[in-house]
Parts: structure tokens; C-alpha cells; sequence
């Protein structure tokens, strides 16, 4: 809506900066940021860690192929996340571009209904249970950031370790303990100068590194989800304050 004659170029942006939602804006970006780290990351580090076990800690098909059906799967659920989190957060955005220009009536007499308000809650409730939901999976996201720093102190005990080889024989990274392979895959671990020899190669490297970065996205995403939440809460706070002082509408 134009700004009245009467106001000058500053006043007209003013109002306008006045109806964006900022919280929600940072929000959105941080939510896309984090979903593009644990996504793009994700994805390539579950490839990569298909690589290091298939070269080294498995030499039979049959000893991996479920987990190569498992990387396979929840690759397809990271094409859906991107997909829905990129969707879910216009939405609350212009959610929140709604909530702040009916909170601030900042286009002339806008009124919040109560489908806006019900609208308002919706978001609410279904925000917070994907902030419980995402908080599982952060805590799921620092399973293989534990395991290959669990591997890279391991090499770096055998690098120090270099001149007893009968004690660096001894120590081992076992995939099977971890539930990446069954318990009779042969070898199924990487003992002594073998595990460092793989430590020191560039696919284990980047594959640490998308995997710290996945987690690394996925607390942002959940940051943003947390920000939606107190941002959604507010916004329908006010609205409710609206509607008692008898401003909002009925759809």
C-alpha cells in the first residue's frame, strides 16, 4: 500500500522496514544455511563412507550390502528434508510477514482474523515438534563425528607409537562394534599401520571434515527452529492481544 502524500521518502521507508519480520528473516536464513550443510554434506559423506568400508574394512558384498541399503535410503530422506525444509520455511516466513504487519498495522487498518490466529497457532505447534524431532536428529548427526574421531585418535596413538610395532599391532578400529558391519565380516577392522596408512588418505580426511560439517548444519537448523518458535510464540501473543482489544476480524 502507498504511503500517504503527506509523508516523506524516509517516513515511507521507515514504515515499510517497520513490517518486515526480522527474527523470522534470520530465522529462514539460518534454517537454509543449516538444512544446505546437512544435506549437501550428508549426502556426499554417507557416499564417501560407502568407499572406506567397501576398500577397507570389507572385502564380501554380502558383508555390506545392508548398510549400502541403508545410505542408499536415508539419502532419498535427505532429497525430502531439503525439499520440505526449503518449503516449510517460506511458509514461515510469510507467515511471519503476516503476523508483524497485522502485530504493527502497519498497512492502514489491516485486522487479524481468526483464521490468521489459528493459522498462527498451527504453525506454532507444528514448529515445536519438529525442533523435538531435528533435536533427535542432531543427536544422530554426532554418531560418525564420534566414530572417526574416535579413529583419528587411534592413528594418532599409532603415529606416536611408531617405534613398538608389537603395541601398534594391538590397536584397532573395529566397524563391527559400531554396527556398521555384521559381526562376521572379514576383516571388519583396520589394525596397527593399515589404520594409519587409511587415516592419512584424502577420502578419510574429507569425510571427516563433510561429517563435522553435517553437525555442524544440523545445529544450525535446530537453532532455526528454536528462533521460529519464539518468533511464531510472539506473533500469536500479540495477535490474541489484538483480537481482546477488539481489533481482529472473523474470516
Amino acid at each position: 500500500m502507498p504511503c500517504p502524500d503527506h509523508q516523506g521518502c524516509y517516513d515511507c521507508c521507515m514504515r515499510c522496514l517497520g513490517g518486515v519480520p526480522y527474527c523470522s528473516l534470520v530465522a529462514t536464513l539460518l534454517c537454509f544455511s543449516g538444512i544446505a550443510l546437512f544435506c549437501g554434506c550428508g549426502h556426499q559423506a554417507l557416499t564417501e563412507t560407502e568407499r572406506l568400508i567397501e576398500t577397507y574394512f570389507a572385502r564380501n558384498l554380502q558383508d555390506y550390502i545392508t548398510f549400502a541399503y541403508f545410505i542408499q535410503y536415508f539419502q532419498y530422506v535427505i532429497y525430502g528434508l531439503a525439499s520440505f525444509f526449503f518449503l516449510y520455511c517460506i511458509m514461515l516466513l510469510a507467515e511471519g510477514f503476516y503476523t508483524t504487519s497485522a502485530a504493527k498495522q502497519t498497512f492502514g487498518e489491516f485486522r487479524s482474523t481468526m483464521c490468521g490466529r489459528c493459522l498462527s497457532s498451527s504453525f506454532i505447534v507444528l514448529t515445536y515438534v519438529l525442533a523435538v524431532l531435528w533435536l533427535l536428529v542432531f543427536a544422530f548427526s554426532a554418531l560418525p563425528v564420534y566414530f572417526f574421531y574416535n579413529m583419528d585418535a587411534t592413528c594418532h596413538t599409532i603415529d606416536v607409537l611408531t617405534e613398538t610395532p608389537a603395541s601398534i599391532n594391538q590397536l584397532c578400529v573395529d566397524a563391527r562394534q559400531y554396527g556398521l558391519l555384521p559381526w562376521n565380516a572379514v576383516p571388519g577392522k583396520a589394525c596397527g599401520m593399515t589404520l594409519s596408512s587409511v587415516c592419512k588418505t584424502r577420502e578419510y580426511r574429507m569425510t571427516y571434515d563433510l561429517y563435522i560439517a553435517a553437525f555442524a548444519g544440523a545445529g544450525i537448523t535446530l537453532l532455526a527452529l528454536l528462533t521460529y518458535t519464539v518468533s511464531t510464540t510472539y506473533n500469536f501473543a500479540v495477535l490474541r492481544y489484538l483480537g481482546r482489544k477488539g481489533i481482529g476480524a472473523r474470516c
